[in-house]
């Protein structure tokens, strides 16, 4: 293991020579924020022995979401929190990747592509829910944005985490997915490329000519999505590479390892210093840009609506107090409209 500061201490003048054009302020923020990371520059705390006094000072963390040595606090509690979510169902990742074309367009106005991706992706993937065709419901999701691929090339997309199953608020019903299959893959692809384009076309940016027809979406079942909330938790607030995966740094060249998506092996890769450091660093987000968005029935602010599905699914089995009162009735009460899960029903009945 080598760490990524130390990457940085070595190839900093020549990366800033040499890709000082396309630097952000981000980048420039990165860097400093990983060079005091668990140093006397970001402050430190006094901790103490209660059993023989002994006490020592340690620095603090940066605290900053592309560190590699940070956040693993932070990843641990959102996964704590997706998984009291969870449901007793199937659960679905679907991915959506923009294609090598729009890459370019993409890095240039990030902030803007990045937004209309999550919206193009969410309201496709709600509109199918919504469809008698496939489901006739109301989805919950919860969706991530990946900048990177597993060689660390720039390569967007978008990953979403989808219980199988939804509310028909007008029957008042648990709608379970027809057996072990979700929405069409294709056709999803073709939705979305159609709403992108026309989110491109509306914000007046340049569309590539050699814009492929067929875009790629991937559907799998993912089991009960712990697995894949586990995942996907390791990249939230963290850089896009651990430091245990950079395996060495001899003459100006640094290799690092990772596992080939189709084969499961695991390969390296080789590059100079200063486009290491680059690769690393180009997938730093915009400013208060978030890369996790919940919607649906797994919005922040359906908390009353999920645990009313999970009281049907019977997810919540625990003895109310005698002050609580009917907690069913007390939830049912308080939805807009008393558009309410008052029953379960299978699609495939």
């Amino acid at each position: 293991m080598i760490p990524l500061v130390t990457i940085i201490e070595h190839y900093e003048s020549s990366f800033h020579k040499k890709y000082s054009t396309k630097l952000l302020p981000g980048h420039l923020k990165a860097i400093s924020a990983i060079k005091r990371c668990r140093t006397a520059l970001s402050g430190e705390f006094h901790v103490q022995c209660t059993e023989c006094g002994h006490s020592e000072w340690h620095p603090k963390s940066c605290g900053y979401r592309s560190c590699p040595q940070c956040q693993n606090h932070e990843a641990s509690e959102w996964l704590m929190r997706q998984q009291k979510k969870q449901l007793p169902v199937d659960y679905y990742m679907v991915t959506f990747t923009l294609p090598a074309q729009l890459r370019a367009l993409t890095w240039h106005h990030q902030t803007i592509i990045y937004q209309l991706m999550f919206l193009c992706v969410s309201s496709t993937l709600k509109d199918f829910g919504l469809n008698p065709k496939n489901l006739g419901a109301e989805i919950g999701m919860t969706a991530v944005l990946h900048t990177h691929s597993r060689r660390l090339d720039y390569h967007p997309h978008i990953h979403v985490i989808i219980p199988g199953g939804g509310i028909n608020k007008a029957k008042r019903q648990w709608i379970k997915t027809k057996g072990k299959y979700l929405f069409n893959e294709f056709a999803l692809a073709k939705v979305f490329r159609a709403r992108i384009l026309d989110g491109l076309n509306a914000a007046k940016l340049p569309i590539p000519c050699s814009m492929p027809e067929e875009w790629v979406v991937d559907r799998k079942r993912v089991g009960n999505g712990e697995p894949a909330l586990k995942y996907l938790s390791r990249y939230l607030y963290r850089g896009v590479i651990s430091e245990k995966n950079i395996i060495a740094d001899n003459n100006g060249r640094v290799t690092f390892r990772y596992t080939d998506g189709d084969t499961g092996e695991t390969l390296t890769r080789s590059l100079k210093g200063e486009d290491f450091l680059w690769l690393v660093l180009q997938h730093v987000l915009p400013k208060g840009f978030h890369r996790v968005r919940d919607y649906g029935f797994l919005h922040s602010n359906a908390k009353t609506l999920l645990k009313l599905v999970q009281l049907v699914l019977r997810v919540v089995i625990q003895l109310l107090a005698p002050n609580q009162g009917s907690l069913l009735n007390a939830l049912i009460a308080r939805l807009p409209c008393r558009s309410s899960v008052l029953g379960h029903q299978s699609q495939d009945k």
